[in-house]
């Protein structure tokens, strides 16, 4: 009964079409997102471009109650925005509604589902989406079972993914670096972590050495590479977020060794890190910036900041193409435990990233501030700087973080009228929950996107 009152509802939405109702032309134009099929699909391509995953949903039901029928593309761009934004519910959400209209999930559908489960560590949830596509006539390929694999390693499940690893090879599939690399996380992922972990890891990667001559046999699928979708970001590897940067920041042909530093960062192992850099020294092979960060973030969580230090400065003084990603790891590594020492050499690097020309993203100078706010006796210049760089950009600011320097501010003792104390207080005011629903910044934010939008389409 519950499903035949929601379909019943849905027809009963398209079927009032366009929503003029009261509402002027021209306040109707600013509510919405687009007008037709066209603009609808640029608009799902742009919320995903920017990271704003959360609004696919809210797009589409404008979309739904104007009466524009969705195509298959619309759903292909849908479900991967969601696999970007790892929103598995709407994922869901936009598969069900794609069978309500009698489109049938292809074989690319169903790999961002079984990808968008790994990225919300639901691998039972990706193993039924790969029953589901057998029981629906659709062929799984190469890059369903490394998607697979690569889900349950997430979850640290091994048996899962040495019988995914079985399957393969019985079928005359070899392995390639992506295989590796998910071998790689599950050993890392599993729990207890294994006392042999960094053997079983280092010994991957020498196995994983005759990857190249399979690696045709599984290249990127042509819709995915259309819809801008790496086959780092659809095996989840660490790596996912950074392959559309500019050339120098990561070679592909490290693969297994990117996923295999990652792994030694996390686990805090500078012994067995130090091991795959001289691995790499012995084949020849430079560390790419991807793998130099690994490096740092590892020295840095281990308390190190020397070795750290010194690892940026080196590729500093080396003549290459710079990056704000050697800038942001060490100043943000240098400020855990808010030592006197580190606060100021993050200080330092601040400064000499903005005469650089460097500017933070919003979300990276959110999580520097909230780290800076910690500090609980020094003299808050480091916290000032970020804030004031954040006021210089006007950057949107997280409540978290505001409440952070906030409170920061006021264990302090601020004088009263004192001006950053005055725009910090009315910012914390702005930004503060309130009760009840369909206000505050995130429904502003998303009308102000809808005008924005529109504003484009009409330019």
């Amino acid at each position: 009964m519950k499903f035949l009152l929601q379909g019943a509802q849905r027809s009963l939405l398209r079927g009032f079409g366009r929503r003029y109702l009261a509402t002027s032309t021209e306040q109707y134009a600013k509510r919405n997102y687009a007008n037709n099929l066209s603009e609808y699909n640029t608009v799902f391509t742009s919320l995903t471009a920017k990271r704003r995953h959360y609004l696919l949903r809210d797009a589409y039901d404008d979309m739904v109650l104007d009466g524009v029928q969705p195509s298959r593309d619309t759903f292909h761009s849908l479900i991967a925005g969601t696999m970007k934004g790892s929103r598995l519910q709407d994922a869901f959400y936009f598969r069900d509604e794609m069978k309500t209209m009698g489109l049938l999930p292809d074989v690319v559908l169903y790999n961002f589902l079984i990808s968008t489960c790994g990225k919300s560590k639901n691998s039972d949830q990706a193993i039924k989406i790969l029953d589901e596509m057998k029981n629906s006539g659709v062929k799984p390929n190469g890059q369903t079972y490394i998607c697979l694999l690569n889900e349950c390693a997430a979850a640290g499940r091994l048996d899962p993914v040495y019988a995914i690893v079985r399957d393969m090879t019985s079928a005359g599939v070899g392995l390639n670096k992506f295989c590796y690399a998910g071998l790689i996380a599950a050993h890392k992922n599993k729990t207890p972590i294994a006392e042999d972990v960094a053997t079983k890891i280092i010994e991957l990667v020498e196995q994983s050495k005759g990857w190249s001559s399979v690696e045709a046999s599984t290249g990127e699928n042509a819709e995915n590479v259309m819809m801008n979708v790496s086959e780092e970001e659809l095996y989840n590897l660490p790596t996912a977020d950074y392959v559309h940067k500019r050339r120098g920041f990561l070679r592909k042909e490290l693969t297994v060794y990117h996923v295999a530093f990652h792994a030694f960062t996390e686990l805090k192992n500078v012994q067995a890190m130090e091991v795959l850099v001289e691995m790499l020294k012995s084949e020849k092979k430079d560390p790419d910036v991807f793998i130099l960060l690994q490096i740092m973030r590892c020295y840095l969580l281990s308390g190190d900041l020397d070795r750290a230090l010194q690892v940026f400065n080196d590729y500093m003084n080396s003549m290459k193409p710079s990056f704000i990603e050697l800038y942001t790891v060490l100043i943000e590594g240098a400020m855990v435990g808010h030592t006197p020492r580190g606060m100021q050499i993050a200080l330092d690097k601040l400064e000499e990233m903005t005469q650089r020309s460097f500017f933070l993203f919003p979300k990276i100078a959110n999580d520097l501030l909230l780290i800076a706010a910690g500090d609980k006796k020094g003299g808050y210049t480091t916290a000032n700087y970020i804030w004031d760089l954040t006021q210089a950009r006007k950057m949107p600011l997280s409540f978290p973080a505001v409440e952070a320097y906030y409170n920061g501010l006021k264990g302090r003792c601020v004088p009263e009228d004192d001006p950053r104390w005055l725009l910090v207080s009315s910012t914390y005011e702005r930004l503060r929950p309130r009760s009840g629903a369909g206000t505050g910044p995130a429904r502003q934010q998303a009308q102000n996107i809808k005008t924005d939008t529109k504003e484009r389409m009409a330019f």
